[in-house]
């Protein structure tokens, strides 16, 4: 994990989202590109390209850049790279162009919980960002003074299509030095037997060479739940999971339990795209 992508509005959401990468980025040598995206209408922009006279355009590139030299002066940033970026994406679009530009490890963004990710990541734009991006996104919730994750819950179906997303868990919980808690939720409507469940886990297991995990299986109303609850009665540090892109997330995880889980989840959430 070298380059941390972190999209900003420069809310106090997005400085959580920084800080946490600040820690990241100082205890394994990464650099952070911060990027904040100005929704200036395409002809201003480029207009703005060719110099002209564009009160308004100008003013906001000029207010991002007195925001970015106010934030790089904060203290948790000291002796840490940053890179800063304004893009004139649309959000969803800017996170994608900077993720491939840059070669970027991991997306780190705020959400401030129940009520969705504030101001410039909400609505459609957060579902598009967690789960299309190819690039796995971590979502915070509050201020970490100290980011550690000692207890990080893998949910999945664990069918042979999401083996590749359990191998970007395994990298990270190895990266944080986490134990990696496998989770199957089983619900009335997806219900399978403990030992078709048990035989699907260790098959994921088998696959690594990383041996600091653990199996569970876990019974609740609905997915979401399950995998809330059960994180609860762990105290797990992180919840992780598989999206499948455009397509919404694979069987197991059916309609909108990813945005479900990082608007209502109290813990962080990390995407994994299959």
């Amino acid at each position: 994990m070298k380059k941390i992508l972190v999209p900003t509005d420069f809310s106090e959401q997005a400085e959580n989202a920084l800080k946490v990468a600040a820690q990241l980025a100082r205890a394994h040598n990464a650099e952070i590109y911060l990027l904040h995206i100005l929704e200036i209408p395409l002809h201003e922009v480029d207009a703005m390209n060719s110099q002209s006279d564009l009160p308004e355009a100008v003013f906001f590139m000029k207010l991002a850049h007195k925001k970015f030299e106010n934030i790089l002066n904060r203290d948790y940033l000291e002796g840490v790279t940053v890179h800063e970026t304004v893009d004139f994406h649309e959000i969803f679009k800017g996170v994608f162009h900077n993720c491939k530009k840059h070669d970027i490890d991991l997306v780190i963004m705020g959400s401030n919980g129940v009520s969705g990710l504030k101001e410039m990541l909400i609505g459609s734009n957060t579902e598009k960002i967690v789960r299309t991006s190819e690039t796995p996104v971590l979502v915070v919730k509050k201020e970490h003074e100290t980011f550690k994750v000692s207890d990080f819950v893998f949910a999945s179906d664990f069918k042979e299509e999401s083996k590749a997303t359990y191998k970007k868990a395994v990298d990270f919980a190895t990266i944080l030095k986490a134990k990696l808690h496998l989770l199957v939720v089983n619900t009335p409507n997806k219900f399978i037997t403990s030992d078709h469940a048990n035989e699907r886990m260790q098959d994921f297991a088998n696959s690594s060479s990383f041996s600091n995990y653990s199996t569970n299986i876990y019974n609740d109303v609905n997915i979401e739940k399950g995998i809330m609850n059960f994180s609860e009665s762990i105290g797990a540090d992180l919840i992780g999971m598989s999206t499948h892109g455009r397509q919404g997330i694979s069987h197991f995880f059916n309609g909108s339990i990813s945005e479900d889980l990082v608007n209502h989840a109290k813990r962080p959430v990390i995407t994994f795209k299959i």
